[in-house]
C-alpha cells in the first residue's frame, strides 16, 4: 500500500448469501469491530439486503455497494436493476466485471464498459474487476489479458472520473478455490495495471488509483499482501461474511 497517494479499501462482496435478518446481525457484528479503520470499508451485498444494509450502517464508517448493475436506465431487461434505481436507494458504490458474471452470465469487456458508463452517469462509483484465467496465467498471457480488460473497460471514462473508480485484480484461478496468487504475483499484476491507468492517462492517476487484490485474501494472508506497495487493498468474499475475519483484513489495511 502507499497510503501517501491513494486510499487502501477493503471490500466484502457477499455474493448470493444472507438475508435480511441475517445481513442486519452480520452488520450490527461488524460495526464495532471495524469502527477505527484506517482505510475505506465497504460492504457489496445482495439487491435484497440493500436498504437493510444502507439503514444498519448509518452514520458509521461503512459504505454499501451493489453486486452489479444494468448498462439501461430502464427497458425490457427482466430481472435487471439499473444504476439510477441503485442510486435512489442510497447505494454509493457498485461491483462491476466480476469474474462469476463473466464467467457464469455472459458478461464481456464491452458489457462490462457499458455498465462503467452507466454506474458513473448515475453518479455512483465503481469497483472495476479484473483478471485471467487459470490457462491464460498458465500460457503467460496475465498481463496482457488484464491490460485489455482494464483498457476496453475504461474506454470514454474521463481522468477526472478516474477518481470514482477503484480497480480490483482478481486472478480467476484464486477466486472461492482457497487459491491465492503469491503476494510477489499480486504486486507484479496490480503494478502492471497501475502502468496500463499510467499510459491511459497519466502517473499521477495512477499513483491517485486504489487497486484492490481479490483472490481468496484472508486473515491469514492480509499481512503480506497488503505489505506489497501495489496492492490497495482488497475484495474480500468468503472472508467478508465472517466479522472477526473481515476486521482482521481491514485491520491488515489500517497499518
Amino acid at each position: 500500500m502507499n497510503k501517501a497517494t491513494r486510499q487502501a479499501v477493503i471490500a466484502g462482496n457477499w455474493k448470493m448469501n444472507k438475508t435480511r435478518p441475517e445481513a442486519k446481525a452480520l452488520i450490527e457484528e461488524m460495526i464495532p469491530l471495524v469502527k477505527d479503520a484506517d482505510c475505506g470499508v465497504i460492504i457489496c451485498v445482495p439487491y435484497t439486503n440493500l436498504e437493510t444494509a444502507i439503514a444498519a450502517t448509518k452514520g458509521t464508517n461503512i459504505k454499501v455497494g451493489a453486486e452489479n448493475c444494468h448498462w439501461a436506465k430502464s427497458g425490457a431487461f427482466t430481472a435487471e436493476v439499473s444504476a439510477d434505481m441503485l442510486k435512489e436507494v442510497g447505494v454509493e458504490y457498485v461491483i462491476i466485471g466480476h469474474s462469476e458474471r463473466r464467467q457464469y452470465f455472459g458478461e464481456t469487456d464491452v458489457t462490462v464498459n457499458q455498465r462503467v458508463r452507466a454506474a458513473l452517469d448515475a453518479g455512483l462509483k465503481v469497483i472495476l474487476c479484473v483478471g485471467e484465467l487459470l490457462n491464460e496465467r498458465e500460457q503467460g498471457i496475465t498481463e496482457e489479458i488484464c491490460s485489455m480488460q482494464t483498457k476496453i473497460a475504461l474506454a470514454g471514462v474521463s481522468k477526472e472520473e478516474m477518481k470514482d473508480i477503484i480497480i480490483a485484480y482478481e486472478p480467476v484461478w484464486a477466486i472461492g478455490t482457497g487459491k491465492t496468487a503469491t503476494a510477489d504475483q499480486a504486486d507484479e499484476v496490480c503494478g502492471a495495471i497501475r502502468g496500463v491507468i499510467a499510459k491511459l492517462y497519466d502517473d499521477a492517476t495512477a499513483q491517485a488509483t486504489t487497486i484492490q487484490y481479490g483472490g481468496s485474501m484472508n486473515a491469514k494472508n492480509a499481512d503480506e499482501l497488503l505489505g506489497k506497495v501495489n496492492v490497495d487493498g482488497g475484495l474480500i468474499g468468503g472472508a467478508s461474511l465472517k466479522a472477526p475475519d473481515f476486521a482482521a483484513i481491514i485491520a491488515a489495511a489500517s497499518k
